[in-house]
């Protein structure tokens, strides 16, 4: 018999948990827009005022190919194609097509030059390594499910692209679930896009990676979310991902019910609820705010013993068992002790029962049963250590 799911928990929000994503921590703009980070990475941008002149997206790509020096003749007919556009419309990207329309030409000397020297074989070297680059170049809208990716721009305001790469590979982050904002008809402002973005991104991250110990320490919540001049032209998608912003970390976090068996899944759903309201402890101490610490304390030892009674209606592996039920006793522990805390009187009375709920809580909350039930049994390791 299975207990009631527990609500998976979702990770500590770091200090910077603001901004947005296509837009910074939070919202990203449609495609032929920067995208806005939304997330941890930095503050969300400012006002936007008017909407701004949309650059014509021939020129982009007319620049892109002049660049990568793939296909030649493909950028210089963009760039063709998007100047009688861009004079019509009344659109940016002039320069960009012009720009585009002379690499490209140079691009296709150097196809000419390597017939003639013979050394055509670097020329088509060099166009694969150009459209692989373009085939892995996305706007964070177009990210799905599982991808892992770098954004040069994270620490902007806007993301101007993003860079799928192999999540065995080092990258910024890993794409956790996408979800539509549907609560507001009319733009309602950032303060609360940012809002909806990072509860529904807690949620996804959080069914998304169950094994809480195998995500570093760096890797926090990050978004990307509408902005206003994306909103009105009908953007209300959120990608959510869990991303450093510090360095890069390897290996994919993904530890959802897609990759585990009941029983880990069920341990999981069982312990991680004791985890997220430890981590939810009131930032200020008993004596500022007594009720608080008090009301916190008497959730966590609801907690603990829903957990002890869930964890014993489970049929475990016989190689767990013992463990498990040893995870068992020192939750009972830690109950008794939660319940003086909760219990307590004044501040005073609080910080006398602190140290002793505290010490019988068990820090690793089952590494011997993790271990047994083949889930991570050590800590988080700092982002780029072995994840």
């Amino acid at each position: 018999m299975e207990p009631t799911q527990p609500t998976p928990p979702s990770q500590p929000s770091p200090e910077p948990l603001q901004g947005n994503g296509w837009a910074t921590p939070g919202p990203y703009t449609s495609p032929g827009m920067p995208y806005g980070p939304a997330g941890p990475y930095g503050a969300p941008p400012g006002p936007y005022g008017q909407p701004r002149r949309t650059t014509n997206g021939l020129a982009i790509g007319s620049l892109v190919s002049g660049i990568v020096c793939c296909l030649p003749p493909l950028g210089l007919i963009l760039g063709l194609v998007a100047l009688p556009q861009i004079r019509k419309r009344g659109q940016a990207g002039k320069g960009l097509a012009i720009a585009g329309m002379a690499l490209s030409v140079v691009s296709c000397l150097l196809v000419v030059l390597g017939f003639v020297s013979g050394n055509f074989s670097a020329v088509v070297d060099g166009m694969k390594e150009g459209v692989d680059k373009v085939s892995r170049a996305r706007s964070p809208e177009s990210l799905r499910i599982g991808q892992c990716f770098d954004d040069p721009d994270k620490s902007k305001d806007f993301s101007t692209g993003v860079t799928i790469v192999d999540c065995a590979k080092p990258h910024d982050g890993e794409v956790t679930g996408t979800f539509r904002i549907t609560e507001f008809g009319a733009w309602p402002g950032e303060d609360d896009i940012e809002k909806s973005a990072e509860t529904g991104c807690e949620k996804i991250n959080a069914d998304y990676a169950l094994d809480t110990w195998a995500i570093p320490l760096d890797v926090w919540i990050f978004y990307y979310m509408p902005s206003k001049p994306t909103w009105r032209a009908g953007d209300r998608n959120v990608v959510c991902a869990l991303a450093s912003d510090k360095k890069p970390f390897s290996g994919s976090v993904r530890s959802d019910e897609s990759m585990l068996d009941s029983h880990q899944r069920y341990f999981l759903l069982t312990v991680n609820v004791v985890e997220t309201l430890v981590y939810q402890e009131p930032e200020d101490g008993p004596d500022e705010d007594f009720a608080a610490n008090r009301t916190w304390a008497g959730e966590v030892r609801e907690a603990v013993d829903k957990a002890r009674t869930d964890l014993s209606l489970h049929t475990w592996p016989d190689d767990a068992k013992p463990h498990v039920e040893a995870l068992r006793k020192q939750l009972g522990k830690a109950s008794a002790e939660f319940g003086k805390l909760a219990g307590a009187a004044d501040a005073e009375g609080y910080w006398e029962a602190y140290d002793g709920a505290w010490e019988a809580l068990p820090d690793d909350l089952g590494a011997a049963a993790r271990t047994a039930l083949d889930l991570t049994d050590e800590p988080p390791a700092d982002a780029g250590t072995s994840v």
